[in-house]
């Protein structure tokens, strides 16, 4: 009977651990570039004894996850704990890093195969003879060319018995682990000392040692020690002192220096030593070079457009509502005067519409030509690059004020040019169509509508085709309402007769162009200075008084005031000219200071550092030419209660300023997939990045802030 009692137990114990050891052997979770599970060192959980447990992160050649300080940019691996009641899990405890360089950067993480140990121990009373189950969830951020957020809810489950065994697979790779965790250094006095803006580890032997070979320190802090800094370890004596770069912006209190020591030879023997000492001597803050940009986090790759004719159909949209935003609505305007002034018939009317949608159209292959080559050649643009440029927006300024000047009657075209010239033109009433529809893509590349971004930024990380396709289809969407008006004439009915009321329209007009000068010279502004603004407001006086001289010629003084018109026009050209040759200010020019809103000047390093401490940061991507942006900032960015939203959730804010071609903001932009202002993006401490839409509402601040 004792007998059967005896076999009963085993038979259970066996089934048991049949069980757990097939529970534990489940498939690992496999995301695209990492493979993670949770594995046990021993094949049961022993009361009152610690067991090891893994995560095993098995990653895709080339790429990467990090250490507990990843260095220069990157997010360490997280692993939160869901443990039965009598179970508790102890901290991460790390291997030893690589150092992984990254172009001018330094990183700290692993490549291939990784094993995080954590010990977890069940309390002396569990009962034997029961399955638990430990669970967790496992964050990870994998890098290779782009960083893309990973993570996975894990789950192994053990049995409780008196007894263990080693398992058979994950047994010896743990315990090769646990073995290569680095240890107090012994043998060696270590002291470190700050020398203005460098620190010296001195290693002093307690007895005769071997020379250590190279070395290489891992700071556990971020943001004291500057990863990519060379670091020089010389013979004095009878020690060693490794000397180490202090952080370009330092993090924090500075009064410790605790890590891991690595070397080639070994600290008597020891590859890899923890230390933790005190800071003596002192820090000089200040006297760092700049610092090395980092390229900050990107988005995962489902969060732009992920085939082309999702691509195509945001591009037909986002053109289409480009014709809604305020950019576009002097051409907008003078477009619907025009269809209400044509003559004709139906044929006439289509071809006037396709006309206009063939420049449009036109247009957009150039600017995609233009990023195309300029990409090519390692230029960081987007749209709306040409903006960027101070002789095209004081050539848009001169253009509106001449066009705003002729709707208000101070001159006549006709009268202007040569009448040859004029005869042709009226004749040409096509080529003017085709040229309207150019002048609406120029004026229209300050905005970016809804769609849009996700479009540009697939189109311009594609082959040249689907870049020309994607331009096309934003064409045709924006050509689109041109072309209802001229295909069907009952659309066209609603429009008023032609009347009187025409002209005291085409005058009213004026004002938009007026109003879009202002703005062209507050850009202006805000690329160079106010002189650069003074400078065009002359010119454009000296214009007006050329085309009025020029208007008012007649049979008997008209070399007189052709002269004066001459002259103006030269005094003009004069007076612009050091605005157009200005070259536009680098980045490194550009004002880093805090503005009265508590927003800060976009850096990588910046943006790096504030993910490293774990705070939320929100990116306004923006720039002054960018009248989107700007609308969004008044009537959202810039409220009382977007400001209290941030403030309660501990956002930090950064405005990442596009006005002046910056290369650091246009790499930005393409890591999170887009190639254009506005874009807002919120990154999340342990989460993917949140991207907005390029049209904010005060609901859309409070849902993404909602998500922290």
């Amino acid at each position: 009977m004792l007998r059967s009692a005896h076999l009963t137990r085993l038979f259970v114990a066996a089934t048991l651990l049949a069980l757990a050891v097939a529970a534990a052997r489940a498939a690992p979770v496999r995301t695209e570039h990492v493979e993670a599970e949770l594995v046990s060192e021993r094949t049961a959980l022993v009361p009152g004894q610690p067991l090891t447990v893994a995560l095993r992160l098995a990653m895709q050649r080339g790429w990467h996850t990090y250490w507990r300080n990843p260095g220069d940019s990157g997010l360490p691996t997280t692993l939160a704990w869901k443990l039965p009641q009598g179970l508790s899990a102890g901290p991460i405890q790390w291997p030893v890093p690589q150092a992984l360089p990254v172009g001018p950067l330094m990183n700290f993480g692993y490549e291939g195969e990784a094993f995080l140990l954590t010990e977890v121990t069940a309390a002396s009373g569990l009962a034997d003879s029961k399955l638990v189950t430990l669970t967790g969830r496992a964050d990870w951020l994998v890098c290779k060319e782009i960083c893309i957020p990973e993570g996975a809810d894990l789950a192994l489950t053990l049995p409780v018995a008196s007894v263990s065994d080693a398992d058979p697979r994950w047994a010896a790779p743990i315990s090769s682990a646990r073995g290569a965790l680095p240890q107090a250094l012994q043998g060696f006095a270590v002291s470190a000392v700050g020398v203005g803006q460098e620190l010296v580890l001195t290693f002093t032997p307690r007895k005769e040692a071997s020379d250590p070979g190279e070395a290489y320190f891992f700071p556990y802090k971020a943001g004291l020690i500057e990863p990519s800094a060379k670091q020089t370890l010389l013979r004095d004596g009878d020690a060693w002192k490794l000397t180490l770069a202090v952080a370009n912006q330092r993090v924090g209190e500075f009064a410790r220096v605790a890590g891991v020591i690595t070397s080639s030879r070994g600290f008597a023997g020891q590859r890899a030593a923890t230390l933790d000492v005190p800071l003596g001597g002192s820090i000089v803050a200040g006297t760092a070079p700049p610092a090395i940009a980092t390229v900050p986090l990107a988005l995962p790759a489902d969060t732009s457009a992920s085939s082309l004719g999702v691509a195509l159909a945001f591009a037909f949209i986002g053109g289409a509502l480009l014709n809604l935003m305020p950019c576009v609505f002097p051409v907008l305007s003078l477009k619907v005067l025009g269809f209400a002034t044509h003559g004709g018939g139906r044929a006439t009317m289509r071809l006037h519409g396709l006309a206009f949608a063939a420049g449009v159209i036109a247009s957009f292959w150039l600017l995609a030509g233009a990023l195309v080559a300029l990409r090519a050649a390692g230029a960081q643009l987007g749209w709306g690059f040409q903006l960027q440029s101070p002789a095209v927006i004081a050539a848009l300024a001169v253009l509106f004020f001449v066009m705003a000047l002729n709707l208000s009657g101070v001159f006549d075209f006709g009268r202007l040019i040569p009448s040859s010239v004029a005869t042709w033109d009226a004749k040409q009433p096509f080529l003017n169509d085709a040229l309207s529809g150019v002048l609406a893509v120029v004026i229209a590349s300050p905005c970016s509508a809804p769609f849009m971004g996700a479009a540009l930024g697939y189109a311009l990380a594609a082959p040249r085709e689907v870049t020309f396709a994607v331009f096309t289809s934003l064409g045709l969407g924006m050509a689109l309402p041109y072309l209802v008006l001229a295909f069907f004439p009952k659309w066209r009915a609603r429009l008023p007769r032609p009347g009187p009321w025409m002209q005291r329209l085409r005058q009213l007009l004026a004002f938009p162009l007026y109003g879009t000068v202002l703005w062209l010279a507050w850009v202006l502004g805000a690329q160079l200075d106010n002189d650069a603004v003074l400078r065009l407001g002359v010119s454009l006086l000296l214009i007006a008084l050329a085309l009025w001289a020029w208007q008012s010629r007649s049979a008997g003084a008209l070399r007189g005031w052709t002269v004066a018109a001459l002259a103006g026009v030269a005094a003009a050209a004069a007076v612009v000219w050091p605005v157009v040759a200005a070259s536009t200010p680098t980045a490194a020019s550009q004002s880093t200071s805090i503005d009265s809103g508590g927003w800060q000047a976009y850096a990588p390093e910046r943006l790096s550092t504030l993910v490293a401490q774990g705070r939320p940061v929100f990116i306004d991507f923006t720039a002054a030419w960018c009248v989107t942006c700007q609308v969004n900032k008044r009537l959202v960015l810039n409220s009382s209660e977007t400001r209290d939203a941030f403030t309660r959730s501990n956002v930090a804010l950064l405005r990442a300023d596009w006005t002046r071609r910056d290369p650091a903001i246009g790499q930005a932009l393409a890591a999170l997939g887009r190639n254009g202002v506005p874009a807002y993006v919120l990154y999340r401490p342990g989460r993917k990045p949140l991207l907005l839409p390029e049209v904010l509402q005060q609901s859309t601040i409070n849902d993404a802030l909602a998500t922290l």
